[in-house]
């Protein structure tokens, strides 16, 4: 794989694929510019060198990214030009050949420095590299550095804390993780889903939750589930929490348990809130896990996914970090042996 070293850029128009899908607050203001941040070196290493900077990024909800491109201006000034959000046009999730030649055309290198999004398969990220010389950026290829060490040679013990909302985009990773690590701690909205599938009376999965679930061996004793639970009734005993309860936050007991294993972690990769941690009192039990990590002192730490980073930030905690990644699903995908469209088609697996 090349990186962004290996090309002469000086008076070369350079592309560049960053991840800017940040959060915003409802007036608009940017809450958290953590992923802006993390392409600023690349930024400033290719104006340096004298190159024309060209940046892209897409945006949810087909949002205008004037206010990232402002953002951006105030970290790195100069003549840097800005593409629109990437996503208002649909041939970039259909990873189309025209529109990727479409963006290929307005530069003569592309470089790669989204690692966030490096497992979709988005015009973008793999067919735009059909058209260009291509490469990795300075932040895609430090995070393929540290990750790779998580990866291939973890101290031991390893644990993972998978959180968050969706079964879906993790179910894969789990699977993977029963493989590598050594303890895997469950909290969050995807606890609620495997309890369910362990033969709890919460609400029903849905359809493709099942279908998800069915590839994880959820009686493994490397998985850890949550003992007790925070509800809109109270601290409740997960065996006693009725369908229809909606669960806001692992109870106390679940935190000393899961915290007696941090203690005991060499690498700790985490990913995803263990409870609703943006409304208090719900955000006990994420701080008091992010609290047990941080003082293992022993431990590598690594984060990744923007509700983990938002809820480190929120702790004051970041410092205290290993590495935070920009990606989440990506990370957690990488992390779980899964070869990246994105990482694919800039030959970082070898050519095949």
């Amino acid at each position: 794989m090349k990186t962004i070293r290996d090309f002469d850029v000086k008076n070369k128009r350079v592309l560049v694929r960053c991840d800017f899908n940040v959060p915003f607050s409802e007036n608009g203001e940017i809450d958290n510019d953590f992923r802006i941040k993390g392409t600023i070196p690349t930024i400033k290493y290719l104006v340096e060198k004298g190159a024309d900077v060209i940046l892209m990024s897409h945006l949810e909800d087909g949002k205008s990214l004037d206010p990232v491109w402002k953002r951006v201006r105030e970290y790195v000034p100069g003549n840097i030009k800005f593409l629109d959000n990437l996503r208002s046009n649909k041939g970039e999730k259909e990873n189309s050949d025209e529109f990727a030649k479409n963006l290929a055309s307005k530069a003569d290198i592309y470089i790669n420095d989204a690692f966030g999004v490096c497992h979709r398969a988005h015009a973008s990220v793999v067919a735009i590299t059909k058209y260009l010389p291509s490469g990795a950026g300075l932040l895609l290829e430090k995070e393929l550095l540290v990750l790779s060490k998580v990866l291939k040679n973890p101290d031991r013990p390893l644990i993972a804390i998978i959180g968050g909302a969706k079964v879906s985009s993790k179910a894969a990773a789990i699977k993977q993780f029963l493989n590598k690590a050594d303890h895997i701690l469950i909290g969050g909205k995807i606890a609620n889903s495997l309890l369910v599938a362990k033969g709890m009376a919460l609400d029903g999965l849905e359809e493709e939750e099942k279908k998800q679930i069915e590839k994880i061996n959820i009686t493994s004793s490397k998985m850890h589930f949550p003992v007790d639970a925070v509800t809109a009734k109270g601290l409740t005993a997960i065996g006693k929490v009725e369908k229809g309860d909606l669960i806001f936050d692992i109870g106390k007991d679940t935190i000393s348990i899961y915290s007696d294993i941090i203690k005991t972690a060499k690498t700790i990769v985490w990913a995803g809130p263990l409870g609703f941690f943006e409304k208090k009192p719900y955000d006990k039990g994420t701080r008091k896990i992010a609290k047990a990590i941080c003082k293992n002192k022993k431990a590598f730490k690594v984060a990744g996914g923007g509700d983990t980073i938002a809820a480190i930030a929120e702790f004051n905690l970041e410092h205290s970090f290993g590495h935070l990644s920009t990606g989440g699903g990506a990370m957690l995908a990488f992390l779980g042996g899964e070869k990246l469209p994105g990482l694919c088609a800039l030959n970082y697996y070898g050519k095949d």
